[in-house]
């Protein structure tokens, strides 16, 4: 494997992990684990401070295996049982009992969390108190970067040199273009790219449990629900609809399963993953094809979002649902051509969508990019795109730069108004 293809390994090994419960309350809990494993005994008092957009992907959204929402939650049990070592699977192994003790510990005031200002994205600073012993940990540039760690005042890790930058960081130092990544994924061996297979596994095993229990909005069992009772059709279309919903709803829900997440977010690595295995079963591919497709999916969507912060106004599944439609016009026999019309196409249809925070209607989101991905796959096929058209220009990669810059530049003051009306 060439130098290239290894750095696009190294992006996917880095961006696409396994991931329980969002990834946003998960970093203080995986803050709030590794504190307390400093501390002699379990926390008598924790406190938490986070950046607005980690504040804001927090409010809304269940924390697996407790039943409940936000960022007391997922701190307290972090501290009482969370596992230090597990990264974005902190939480995997709690316990109701263990979720009680979590809920004593806010009920009784020992628990704060703030806002603050940061100029990171991602960012949480958990302190964690045991009689006269404070431990603090520092999570700056992704979810699970710790860049400081003191005890007692005294500084027992830092790593600031390597806190990652808001946006670009990454790709900016590799050769990296669509082209780039078709080419990767057309020629790797498939014993170096069989790994992303994992990824169909997890969020499969999620939509089946979206489709079994009643989580979130129940997106996906309402669509069963009248595909069953003959309002809507059981075409391909519907089911890659209903299936990739269900594993958001159970997502957003709370289910203790992972999601193979993609650049943070188990949500856009959901929109990356089952869309592309549906439409590999339906063509009859074998493991090596839907192997290529996904490394299409995930690599493509991890370059668009290089883009712009990590966190911001924008919707992050339009361009992961933009990634997977140019995955199945390799899966239908399309060429490279034809997989950036598709691209273009789910850009130009839903670029309008924001992020107001992780919530249950995050399945709602992920459905309308999942259609859109599906309907410019089609027109991909039939050689239509759109272009020089708004925001999207006559080539890819300009199309590209111009969404970075729509998010960076032009949706700061949403970001910021959306943040005030939820914190009001």
């Amino acid at each position: 494997m060439n130098n290239q293809w290894q750095q696009y390994k190294l992006l996917l090994n880095t961006f696409v992990k396994p991931a329980l419960g969002c990834t946003e309350p998960i970093s203080a809990a995986y803050a709030s684990a590794v504190a307390a494993s400093m501390l002699p005994q379990t926390p008598e008092r924790i406190t938490v401070q986070v950046s607005d957009n980690l504040y804001k992907n927090s409010m809304g959204v269940f924390v697996p295996g407790t039943g409940k929402i936000g960022l007391p939650i997922a701190a307290a049990v972090g501290a009482i049982a969370g596992d230090p070592n597990a990264g974005l699977e902190v939480l995997a192994k709690i316990n109701a009992s263990q979720v009680e003790e979590a809920q004593a510990l806010i009920d009784t005031g020992k628990v704060t969390v703030k806002r603050t200002s940061s100029s990171e994205f991602i960012y949480c600073h958990v302190e964690a108190q045991y009689q006269n012993d404070i431990a603090i940990v520092e999570i700056s540039g992704g979810h699970t970067k710790i860049t400081k760690t003191t005890f007692n005042g005294k500084m027992v890790f830092s790593n600031n040199s390597g806190t990652a930058k808001s946006t670009g960081n990454i790709c900016n130092d590799i050769d990296i273009s669509i082209q780039g990544i078709y080419d990767y994924a057309m020629g790797a061996d498939f014993v170096d790219i069989a790994f992303i297979l994992e990824a169909a596994k997890l969020n499969l095993d999620l939509a089946d449990e979206g489709l079994k229990g009643a989580y979130g909005l129940q997106v996906g069992r309402t669509i069963n629900k009248n595909i069953q009772s003959g309002f809507m059709t059981a075409d391909l279309n519907n089911n890659i609809i209903m299936r990739t919903s269900a594993a958001s709803d159970a997502r957003m829900g709370g289910a203790t399963l992972p999601a193979m997440s993609n650049y943070g977010s188990g949500n856009q690595g959901i929109a990356a993953t089952i869309p592309v295995e549906m439409i590999a079963k339906h063509y009859k591919v074998n493991d090596e094809q839907l192997a290529r497709a996904l490394i299409l999916s995930h690599l493509g969507a991890i370059y668009i979002k290089q883009h712009y912060p990590p966190l911001s106004a924008f919707c992050g599944n339009t361009v992961t649902s933009a990634a997977a439609a140019m995955a199945m016009v390799y899966l239908a026999g399309g060429n490279y051509e034809q997989s950036c019309y598709a691209i273009q196409n789910v850009l130009s249809d839903c670029s309008g969508m924001v992020c107001d925070g992780a919530k249950s209607t995050c399945a709602m989101k992920v459905k309308t990019s999942t259609s859109s991905a599906v309907t410019a796959f089609m027109l991909a096929m039939n050689d239509t795109q759109a272009f020089d058209q708004g925001i999207i220009a006559h080539d890819i990669e300009s199309s590209i730069r111009n969404i970075g810059m729509l998010v960076t530049t032009g949706m700061m003051n949403t970001d910021t108004t959306i943040i005030n009306i939820m914190s009001a």
